[in-house]
């Protein structure tokens, strides 16, 4: 396993360096890699499944977190290039790939400044990652830009409909507010969204919307100590309001609502996820 230790691509401005210090601090709070391994599991083969990644293709992950797409395309033969923007999260990412046999690199970078050349990739993968950048066409324009001609690009997206971005609907009032120009992870799950970013820079572009089934949790309050304690998106909103013990509790029964009315019984969801695949033009 290889690790390749650069600066990520550099800012335009002071402000936009604090918001990328915050995002990574964020991601780095919790367990994101127990989301990764005992929540989402099934994403990321999925998204190597459908972008046809296979034996000596080049395969950048943007976003890749602890290797939840990288991994699988790693398995696949391919030769696999994992970025993220919170390189906390490698370590998990690489004992996971070392149980498993996959060798990969593992990369610091930025999804809205990739500090690759044009053109690199034979595929570019994001797997619920890309989503979380917080200027849409910037990220969109850098996932096209290392791409080659005629390579893929593979997206699955959280759905501002289904439960977490419903989660995040839900939690939006009690988090900090978010910064000017920033747009909502969400609408990366949103097709039309995701077609304008890509616009005619892409052929052969396929979406379909599909459900996560999810078992994990034995009750609505089992996601939410869960998501408490693991998910830094989560646990940066209780911290926002850790003063106001009335808000805590008024956020506790707006999730636990959220999660019984996505209950498919026995504590089982299904989280409605998008899957985008096209080639480059």
């Amino acid at each position: 396993m290889t690790d390749t230790s650069t600066t990520p691509g550099l800012w335009a401005t002071d402000a936009d360096r604090a918001l990328k210090a915050k995002h990574r601090i964020m991601w780095a709070l919790g367990d994101y890699p127990a989301v990764a391994t005992e929540v989402i599991a099934t994403l990321g083969p999925t998204l190597v499944d459908a972008t046809g990644i296979a034996a000596g293709d080049r395969v950048l992950d943007v976003a890749a977190g602890s290797g939840n797409a990288a991994i699988p395309a790693a398995l696949a033969g391919a030769d696999v290039l994992a970025t993220d923007l919170t390189p906390e999260l490698f370590d998990a990412g690489r004992r996971a790939a070392a149980a498993a046999g996959a060798t990969l690199t593992w990369q610091e970078a930025d999804a809205e400044a990739l500090p690759f050349d044009d053109a690199s990739f034979d595929a570019v993968l994001s797997c619920v990652g890309v989503m979380f950048a917080p200027h849409h066409r910037l990220a969109a324009d850098e996932l096209l830009r290392v791409t080659r001609p005629g390579g893929r690009i593979g997206l699955l997206n959280w759905t501002p409909g289904g439960f977490i971005g419903q989660m995040f609907a839900t939690m939006k009032p009690y988090a900090p507010p978010p910064p000017p120009g920033a747009q909502p992870p969400p609408l990366w799950g949103d097709e039309t969204h995701v077609r304008d970013l890509l616009g005619h820079a892409v052929t052969d572009l396929e979406v379909r919307t599909d459900n996560l089934r999810v078992e994990r949790f034995a009750s609505a309050e089992d996601f939410l100590d869960f998501f408490k304690s693991t998910y830094g998106p989560t646990i940066v909103v209780y911290r926002n309001i850790a003063d106001d013990p009335d808000r805590v509790a008024a956020l506790d029964r707006a999730l636990l609502e959220l999660a019984l009315r996505h209950d498919i019984g026995g504590g089982a969801m299904n989280w409605e996820y998008l899957l985008v695949t096209a080639r480059r033009a």
